[in-house]
């Protein structure tokens, strides 16, 4: 058992841990904040975008809320087991966060390498989108409406793609097509817009989702000082039997 004279000397030096590491578990918990605001605004922003990729690029918004909210769930966690100085909850904390910068890791690799896929999943499945459009309303077309009203463009790469569709055999350009709001569709190609859409989607996405991955691999970085605050405080109070009156 250490003397009473050492652990008295260890005591300032906990302390500072304890202080460090919480101000750092605060800073988490504000990240956790902020990539769930970010999965939000990504659901809400690229909804449009997100519904012409595969299924599983429509759950990437979900998994960054779902991050955000284990990240929230464990700043609050380790802030309660470095109030308490537990050790066993501490060595608790810094494996939950080295499981999470894995996890984080392994998704940012797999999302470099595949990359160039979305590029091509998002182009065969607007041409897709183009042919089988409606008016009707599906969530294809609806998504196809809304980028090219928003973006003012037609078709993929550009507003000729529309002439091999049915829609454009049966009643002309769509009126998201138009240059202005009170068009109405028809086969006049001075009234459209004569951009494709996929060149500008692409630069939309890639911009936006270079701000998703920028925050998230901060993120991730930032957790391995909690791990290295969390194990040095953990094994401090462990060493000198550190307690708390």
């Amino acid at each position: 058992m250490a003397s009473p004279s050492r652990r008295l000397q260890t005591k300032p030096v906990i302390t500072c841990f304890k202080s460090v590491l919480l101000i750092y578990t605060f800073i988490f918990w504000i990240t956790g904040v902020i990539l769930l605001a970010v999965g939000i605004w990504g659901k809400v922003s690229l909804e449009n975008y997100f519904s012409l990729l595969n299924e599983k690029a429509t759950n990437v918004p979900f998994v960054l809320i779902g991050t955000g909210t284990v990240i929230i769930l464990l700043g609050t966690f380790g802030c309660f087991a470095t109030c308490r100085a537990s050790a066993w909850m501490l060595k608790l904390y810094a494996m939950f966060l080295t499981l999470i910068f894995l996890v984080e890791l392994v998704a940012a690799i797999v999302g470099f390498v595949f990359r160039h896929e979305i590029k091509n999943s998002f182009k065969n499945n607007y041409e897709k989108a183009l042919k089988q459009y409606n008016s009707t309303g599906d969530y294809r077309s609806h998504a196809v409406d809304r980028i090219q009203s928003t973006l003012h463009c037609c078709g993929v790469t550009d507003y000729k793609d529309w002439k091999d569709t049915n829609y454009y055999s049966e009643k002309g350009f769509p009126k998201s097509c138009c240059k202005h709001e009170d068009c109405s569709p028809q086969r006049d190609a001075d009234k459209v817009n004569n951009e494709g859409c996929f060149i500008k989607v692409m630069t939309i996405i890639e911009s936006k989702m270079g701000v998703v991955a920028g925050i998230s691999f901060g993120v991730a970085c930032f957790q391995l000082i909690g791990i290295f605050l969390a194990y040095c405080l953990s094994r401090a109070i462990t060493n000198n039997q550190y307690e708390i009156v």
